[in-house]
């Protein structure tokens, strides 16, 4: 841990889509989150390793393996680690319900706030209208969004030698839009309406690369984002309160504090 700062305390972390394995991911932001934070529980929402990368531009670095090896150690003393396996690392899914060097793998899980809420924790390629019904227009989204990253990345290069601000292609591509908007809106409609029918209070989910805290159909909807564009976390604080914190940034916080009325 960094000896010139005493790392932040949560209750609770969620991290997803983070992409090992993936040229686009980036460990670097990841590595320093972790080494800023302790928790009580740290959830694993599916994405972690991309499974889809392998054997086609799989990349692999010592600082990924470092944040697995980070991982298992919280588990092994005493944080509470549990896997929720994505559609980019199913084969994990052959191990749902056993543990693994002190690290849980669950399918899904049910996560209860300190201020009594329930939450529904799931990755969310289930609800997301595609994997499950066309798998082909899952592979070309994934190959087309790969495709905006990466010319994202050189834009991100000339915007700098230029003096400008950062700007995300990627992220114009999904709110501007119409298909993509609407694909986040009715992928958000449908898993916070199915959490509600589940009588849950809210649901974490991960998948679609697009952070937000937000009341829909009567429960909280959580996306924790992910670790290849907005590199953000959910957190809980030791009251129960739900944020979203950003890499790198100064305040850490990218949402406003969000408390669900009783």
């Amino acid at each position: 841990m960094n000896a010139t700062r005493m790392p932040r305390r949560y209750r609770t972390v969620w991290l997803s889509d983070i992409h090992l394995g993936c040229r686009s991911s980036q460990p670097e932001k990841l590595f320093a989150f972790l080494n800023s934070m302790e928790c009580d529980t740290l959830y694993l929402v599916g994405d972690i390793v991309d499974g889809w990368k392998l054997g086609r531009g799989w990349h692999w670095s010592a600082l990924k393996t470092e944040i697995i090896q980070d991982f298992l150690r919280r588990a092994q003393e005493g944080t509470r680690v549990v896997l929720v396996p994505g559609n980019h690392d199913p084969m994990f899914r052959h191990f749902a319900g056993l543990a693994f060097c002190g690290l849980e793998i669950r399918n899904e899980v049910t996560h209860e706030t300190a201020d009594g809420r329930r939450l529904w924790v799931l990755h969310g390629d289930a609800h997301d209208g595609l994997d499950h019904h066309a798998r082909w227009l899952s592979l070309l989204a994934d190959m087309t969004y790969q495709g905006t990253v990466s010319l994202n990345r050189v834009i991100a290069v000339a915007r700098t030698r230029m003096g400008k601000p950062h700007w995300s292609l990627s992220h114009y591509v999904k709110t501007r839009f119409p298909k993509s908007a609407r694909f986040i809106r009715r992928f958000e409609e449908t898993i916070s309406g199915e959490a509600a029918r589940r009588g849950y209070d809210g649901v974490v989910c991960g998948h679609i690369h697009v952070p937000a805290i937000k009341t829909l159909n009567g429960v909280v909807y959580c996306n924790d984002g992910d670790w290849v564009e907005s590199c953000t976390a959910l957190v809980e604080q030791s009251d129960g309160r739900l944020e979203l914190v950003v890499a790198g940034s100064a305040a850490m916080v990218v949402q406003p504090r969000f408390v669900l009325a009783s």
